[in-house]
């Protein structure tokens, strides 16, 4: 209790010193969080921390301090009365809240979209390429700027309001660095191993890919039912007809009536006709069922249904994988694109386990082509590979003028 008593005299003695030590302090770390847990550094880049760090010391300990103290003070100048009230008191006073209110704006809408965020992006700029370009940073700004900002607001604006409110002036900067430090574990607990996104987790404040990256790291990695699965029959079931509402609901019933589990399946209308593919794992002993109630389904007769048995992979002649990757692709449709993506896969030697393609509409009425994969190899990959194999999909980004190449990097607890 003393130390904190002492540190809280420090910090009402001293703010901008204080806030600057503590902004110091949570960029190091932050960054120490991402080069050990995320980018799984066997040796820490100091130089590139000790950047961050002073990034953290005059920009968030400096440049924010004077926005959010001094400025606001004088521009709103019963902010501290305000954040020393009672919650009752706070909720009567009507100039108090237009107070509140008016700060949350200049920072969260004039400050960080004109001044934090430039500022951010050419810091890592500058930091983090070999051969840094300013107006290169800019530009990724500008192409980024609408999914950051809302990312920004989703979690800013209420914690802005918090703090604003609540916090005595001194301590609107700690507060700010110990909301940050804890989005920053966040995201380094959800996305470990992730290689392509290290650069965006460096933020402070959630971009656009950051706040990706947190629902993506809630998945689970590709697994395939037939090798998890050893004590089931398991069948593939594909058929093509004339498109008819009631298809779907005629082959669940079917697959569901005979003992029948569906697990991976896509059902697609192509025009006039409507296809499907599923997987189903049975009991053995009523496999045989299964597939004679199918093909002789009088409401399944136009799918021309056929039933084919499945084997688990040989564990003699096969190799555990090493590492896997699930791409995420999406570009103005074109020919060619798909067959680019899998002759990149396959030249790295990597078998694609699982793999889609869509069209949808993107910006402006465009239709883009969507490719999602799941990948594995056999071969031991080091950090310098994976650097190799990104450059490449960043090449492949260029040459095709691809709008988003995301990859999610997994690899075997026990490896």
């Amino acid at each position: 209790m003393s130390i904190l008593k002492s540190l809280s005299r420090i910090a009402v003695k001293h703010p901008l010193g204080f806030g600057m030590g503590v902004s110091i302090v949570k960029t190091s770390a932050s960054d120490l969080l991402v080069q050990t847990i995320v980018e799984q550094k066997k040796e820490i880049d100091w130089k590139r921390n000790c950047a961050f760090a002073t990034f953290g010391c005059f920009y968030l300990g400096g440049v924010q301090y004077a926005l959010y103290v001094p400025i606001f003070g004088r521009i709103f100048p019963n902010a501290a009365k305000f954040a020393a009230m009672p919650f009752r008191e706070k909720l009567k006073d009507a100039k108090g809240m237009f107070a509140l209110f008016g700060q949350v704006f200049l920072d969260q809408f004039i400050h960080h979209p004109f001044m934090y965020f430039p500022a951010f992006y050419a810091t890592r700029e500058l930091v983090m390429s070999e051969k840094p370009d300013l107006r290169k940073s800019i530009e990724t700004y500008r192409n980024n700027m609408k999914e950051d900002l809302t990312a920004l607001w989703k979690v800013w604006v209420p914690s802005t309001i918090i703090n604003f409110a609540f916090m005595p002036m001194w301590a609107r900067i700690p507060f700010g660095a110990a909301t940050s430090l804890l989005w920053t574990c966040i995201l380094s607990a959800m996305r470990g191993g992730d290689v392509v996104h290290n650069e965006e987790l460096e933020a402070p404040f959630p971009t656009g890919a950051t706040f990706q990256i947190f629902r993506e790291g809630l998945d689970e990695f590709f697994a395939s039912p037939v090798d998890l699965d050893q004590h089931m029959s398991h069948v593939c079931v594909s058929g093509a007809g004339p498109d008819r509402i009631g298809h779907v609901a005629a082959m669940a019933r079917a697959v569901a009536d005979a003992g029948g589990n569906v697990t991976h399946s896509k059902m697609i209308r192509l025009g006039q006709e409507f296809t499907t593919l599923m997987h189903v794992s049975v009991d053995p002993e009523k496999r045989e069922h299964l597939v004679e109630s199918l093909k002789t389904n009088e409401a399944l007769k136009s799918l021309n249904i056929r039933a084919s048995s499945l084997a688990r992979r040989s564990t003699s002649s096969h190799q555990a994988s090493m590492i896997g990757l699930r791409i995420h692709v999406v570009g103005a449709d074109r020919p060619g694109m798909l067959a680019r993506i899998a002759e990149l896969i396959a030249a790295r030697n990597m078998s694609i386990e699982d793999i889609s393609t869509e069209i949808r509409r993107g910006k402006n009425d465009r239709r883009d082509f969507v490719v999602n994969a799941d990948v594995v190899t056999t071969e031991k990959i080091y950090e310098k590979d994976l650097d190799s194999l990104i450059e490449d999909f960043h090449q492949l980004k260029e040459q095709l003028k691809l709008s988003v190449v995301d990859i999610r990097v997994h690899m075997p607890e026990d490896r």
